[in-house]
């Protein structure tokens, strides 16, 4: 459904949403998508893998690998599938969608010792998803 909006004459105008709102929303989920695949790899490699990830001592958030591979895993999939609802055009994928790139950034900005520049390109795509979602998410559902 079009946007209305009324003319300078008084006539109801339809108009319709944004092609860039609707290619950065698309965007956006496209990206949860992958970022959320990448962030179950991320985690399945932590999980089975302990050695992979070198951890620096004295660091804040100091959890065993196998704990971050399980957060990583879970969180990942989770940002899948809220990639999925916010490409079919619906409201709670984008409000989950918003939640859960905070969250994802969060918790890549705790993984940040263990493999920092993944962590912080992961980071910069959750800031997007947010960014586009917020911004422009609700052109999507026209």
């Amino acid at each position: 459904m079009a946007e209305q909006r009324t003319s300078q004459h008084g006539r109801v105008e339809d108009r319709p949403p944004s092609g860039w709102a609707i290619g950065f929303t698309t965007f956006a989920g496209v990206l949860m998508i992958m970022a959320g695949a990448f962030q179950a790899l991320t985690g399945l490699v932590a999980i089975f893998e302990n050695e992979f990830y070198v951890s620096t001592r004295n660091y804040l958030l100091q959890f065993d690998v196998t704990t971050w591979g399980w957060i990583h895993l879970l969180l990942g999939l989770l940002v899948l599938f809220a990639g999925f609802a916010v490409l079919s055009g619906q409201t709670w994928g984008r409000a989950i969608g918003i939640t859960l790139a905070g969250l994802s950034a969060l918790a890549n900005f705790a993984f940040i010792p263990y493999y920092p520049i993944w962590s912080l390109v992961i980071i910069a795509l959750d800031v997007f998803v947010i960014w586009a979602l917020a911004a422009h998410g609700r052109d999507i559902t026209r």
